[in-house]
């Protein structure tokens, strides 16, 4: 089943690796999931600017980047819009469990939002 969401721009993924350093050894930083449910015949999202505005690390291989689209880091699916940044598979850990780690933990505000853009994908 396709993926509706944003790829991140190559470039700037690599100056946001060094900004955000990866704490577990499996480093995903490739994008944000929009609808994961969603068909070939769903458009691709309109939006390409967004704002890293949070982070989550459980301590036990997951990290996150939260991001706000449109304004708000709210998904309509009821998930929060974030980037999987970095997990430890060796733990069991997979990219999946992102929006439960933030639903159940909740997530650190940075002082200062960082500006991103995004490319509309299907993946």
């Amino acid at each position: 089943m396709p993926v509706t969401g944003w790829k991140l721009d190559a470039e700037e993924r690599k100056v946001l690796l060094e900004r955000f350093p990866p704490l577990w050894p499996d480093i995903i930083a490739d994008h944000v999931t929009l609808d994961a449910k969603a068909s070939e015949q769903d458009p691709l999202p309109d939006e390409s600017s967004a704002h890293i505005v949070g982070s989550i690390s459980d301590g036990a291989g997951l990290q996150a980047l939260i991001v706000a689209i449109g304004g708000t880091t709210g998904r309509p699916d009821g998930g929060t819009y974030h980037i999987t940044w970095s997990l430890d598979r060796s733990r069991g850990r997979a990219a999946v469990e992102s929006n439960d780690v933030i639903a159940d933990r909740g997530w650190n505000a940075l002082d200062d939002p960082v500006p991103i853009r995004l490319i509309p994908a299907r993946f």
